[in-house]
């Protein structure tokens, strides 16, 4: 009886196939990354690692850009990342800042900022007055000469 029985399974039929990126531990996709280089037609040929270290790179960004954002999405009490929080995570990092230093983001907006010119002065206190020395009055006291001279002849011109 030489039946074609059930026998063992072979190597090539035991092995299961795993993506690169899995094997990797990376969620971005290893072999789409590796397929547009070689269409993009960056080099004649592409080796096999570069994709892998592009699609970790990739992946590593992303992943502090989301942090980020949602670092400014819960100072705004809000529970889904929109792309005002994107700009303000990256504008407000200093590296992120400068490698997207050229791109706009749609429905961004601006930084806060308000320049200091426009800002209200806190007023002097009385002790701060009380502290000039006798060199400032005597300036001031010049100063003040000098604009009622200047009242007093625009005051005769009328």
């Amino acid at each position: 009886m030489s039946g074609k029985g059930k026998g063992t399974l072979s190597k090539r039929d035991s092995k299961v196939k795993k993506s690169r990126s899995s094997r990797a531990g990376l969620k971005f996709p290893v072999g789409r990354i590796h397929r547009l280089l070689r269409r993009g037609r960056y080099a004649e040929r592409i080796g096999g690692g570069a994709p892998l270290y592009l699609a970790g790179v990739l992946e590593y960004l992303t992943a502090e850009i989301l942090e980020l954002a949602g670092n400014a999405a819960r100072d705004n009490k809000k529970t889904r990342i929109n792309p005002r929080h994107l700009q303000l995570a990256i504008r407000n990092d200093e590296e992120l800042s400068k490698l997207f230093n050229g791109g706009t983001i749609s429905q961004g907006g601006v930084l806060p900022h308000i320049h200091e010119a426009l800002l209200k002065r806190p007023k002097k206190t009385p002790a701060s007055k009380a502290t000039n020395t006798s060199d400032d009055k005597d300036a001031a006291g010049d100063n003040n000469n000098a604009t009622s001279k200047d009242n007093n002849e625009d005051a005769g011109e009328n």
